[in-house]
């Protein structure tokens, strides 16, 4: 579904901008099919990271950079098909920061952390960001949806997570509040290939810094350089583009909660790609998330 909603939906992302009239307008369809390609997205990145962290002898720096540069690379290439350029400078190193420091905590934090212990972690802090964001700017939903969609994520995750030391929990919280704020930081009047391509390029030299400051561990393997350019290119790259375009178009609480979702994506992933087992307790909590989601969606409202 992923690679078919890419093919069909990017070239009109490449074009499109973020004017007023246009988001008011926009297909609902077609805001909720490429919500769901990014939140697949998000979940592919989390199964290629625990893949690469767990099964590979790749570092979490390497894969780090080698994920960000890819990325860069084809939103670069993109960009040069379609004759675009990137967005303002002074614009985008902040956005670029906040890119870095997610991708770079998500990798480091997976080391030690199991899937769902690191899962509930990041979202939680994605949310705790976005929902008190949507909250300030005077964004109402509803609190039922919410506490349904926490609690259901909770009961999904508390089975297969263990305990994580405490030194990993902080750095995915801090991948978490970075991803929140990268999240949040897209302007309606620009385009989403140039917002992300600029972040992607300006967070390299930060990447490659990175690399440099751990070099004595720095370890390459086959199968992990593999991943982090899967994860780099497809759902990274494009993936950002498709979200960058969507969260413009949700409310803050919407976009917060709908990535609720991606840990019982992640775990449908488990248990194609790794064959992963599901409990009948997981099934029903995941009915949870999703209904809680959508009361969230349908309730969400701009002040």
């Amino acid at each position: 579904m992923f690679f078919w909603l890419c093919s069909s939906s990017l070239p009109s992302l490449c074009f499109s901008s973020y004017g007023r009239d246009q988001v008011i307008g926009e297909s609902t369809g077609k805001v909720a099919l490429l919500t769901c390609a990014s939140m697949v997205a998000f979940a592919g990145n989390s199964l290629l990271a625990r893949m690469a962290m767990d099964t590979t002898s790749i570092d979490a720096a390497s894969f780090t950079a080698i994920r960000i540069v890819s990325g860069a690379l084809t939103l670069l290439a993109i960009m040069l098909f379609r004759r675009q350029r990137p967005g303002r400078l002074r614009d985008g190193w902040l956005p670029a920061v906040l890119l870095f420091t997610y991708a770079a905590a998500f990798s480091f934090a997976y080391r030690n952390m199991e899937t769902g212990a690191g899962a509930l972690v990041l979202f939680a802090a994605v949310q705790l960001l976005m929902i008190s964001y949507g909250i300030v700017r005077g964004e109402r939903t509803s609190w039922i949806g919410l506490l349904m969609a926490c609690a259901g994520l909770v009961v999904f995750l508390a089975p297969g997570a263990s305990t994580p030391p405490l030194g990993a929990a902080t750095v995915m919280a801090l991948a978490g509040f970075a991803w929140g704020a990268f999240s949040l930081s897209g302007r309606p009047g620009e385009s989403p290939l140039a917002g992300t391509a600029l972040s992607f390029l300006l967070a390299i030299p930060l990447a490659l810094a990175l690399m440099l400051l751990q070099y004595r561990s720095l370890s390459l393997d086959q199968a992990g350089v593999v991943y982090a350019l899967v994860s780099g290119v497809l759902t990274s790259g494009i993936g950002y583009v498709i979200w960058y375009w969507v969260r413009v178009r949700l409310a803050a609480i919407s976009a917060g909660a709908v990535q609720l979702s991606v840990p019982v994506i992640s775990a449908v992933l488990g248990v194609l790609v790794l064959g992963e087992q599901v409990s009948a307790r997981a099934a029903v909590s995941a009915l949870f998330v999703l209904g809680g989601i959508g009361v969230v969606l349908l309730t969400a409202r701009r002040r």
